[in-house]
């Protein structure tokens, strides 16, 4: 074997070995998606713009009055509300688990905090849920984000989407 032929052997094992990488979980609850104990959802992220900020994934009650609300207000009223924040990987698959309370219905969101604030910005920032429909310029309607959790790990992959002109929200 001569050493071009060498090269472009490990060259071609190196970027097989990079488009079936196994994500690394991410987050607090990363051990319950690993171990498949549930119930958790795990969620692959992908088409995001950049590697910049944090990436965060919230979990709200399944229903249009709750949806989106303040976190503050629903753990005021004693309702469900969960939060996991991750510095965004510098590279390589992306996969976010969340431990959700017992199987059964949620909403699900996830954003990418891009300018390190702590106020989601329609000009910079990105968003996501499980039906991956595209978002636009309207407020995102619970359907899309709903998600069934069993007592194991759900799988779901999120497409990130963010701000296109006047179109709207739309995947990258």
């Amino acid at each position: 074997m001569t050493l071009r032929t060498g090269a472009a052997l490990l060259a071609i094992a190196a970027f097989a070995g990079a488009a079936g990488a196994q994500p690394t979980m991410l987050g607090v609850d990363a051990a319950a998606c690993t171990s498949g104990e549930g119930p958790a959802i795990q969620a692959n992220i992908e088409g995001l713009k950049d590697r910049k900020g944090e990436l965060k994934l919230e979990l709200y009650p399944p229903d249009e009055e709750d949806f989106l609300k303040d976190d503050n207000i629903l753990i005021a009223q004693g309702k469900l509300f969960r939060r996991i924040r991750v510095s965004t990987p510098s590279s390589g698959p992306v996969s976010l688990c969340i431990r959700v309370p017992r199987p059964g219905r949620y909403a699900l969101l996830f954003t990418h905090n891009r300018d390190g604030k702590n106020k989601f910005s329609f000009w910079s920032d990105g968003a996501g849920f499980p039906s991956n429909q595209r978002i636009g310029r309207a407020r995102p309607k619970l359907a899309g984000a709903l998600i069934e959790v069993g007592k194991g790990v759900v799988v779901t992959n999120i497409h990130a989407q963010y701000l296109h002109g006047i179109g709207g929200f739309s995947p990258n």
